[in-house]
């Protein structure tokens, strides 16, 4: 219950601007374990690479691993599966995200933004309005 919780807590943190330096954030995510935190961790920065870079997204979610899992390589998470959503609609994302060794801090972030997820996929991949 506190795993929910806390990861709960963490996507209400998420749309909060500068999530990225808040002290309730870094407390939330040190709550989690440490591959959930990581996970998290680059979820949160997915959000925020795609709201600032030029584009037309502003991000309100994301979740790394939505259509297909994640793959982990020490302190790197990559993907191809991943997807935001913007503007009541979902996108999909591939990713590959750097950490310090207690993935509390991003050190490296690419992404590439690939096509809108129709809405009659959106309940195959756990995905919501």
């Amino acid at each position: 219950m506190l795993k929910l919780s806390a990861t709960l807590f963490v996507f209400g943190l998420m749309v909060a601007p500068a999530y990225a330096v808040d002290p309730r954030l870094e407390a939330s995510l040190r709550k989690l374990d440490p591959a959930e935190r990581f996970t998290q961790l680059c979820d949160v920065e997915a959000m925020a690479r795609i709201r600032h870079d030029a584009n037309a997204f502003r991000p309100d979610r994301a979740l790394a691993d939505a259509i297909s899992p994640t793959q982990r390589n020490g302190d790197r998470l990559t993907g191809n599966g991943g997807a935001f959503r913007s503007a009541g609609h979902w996108y999909r994302y591939s990713f590959s995200c750097e950490a310090n060794p207690d993935h509390m801090k991003i050190t490296a972030f690419d992404y590439k933004i690939g096509p809108m997820i129709p809405e009659a996929q959106w309940a195959k991949f756990g995905l919501w309005q």
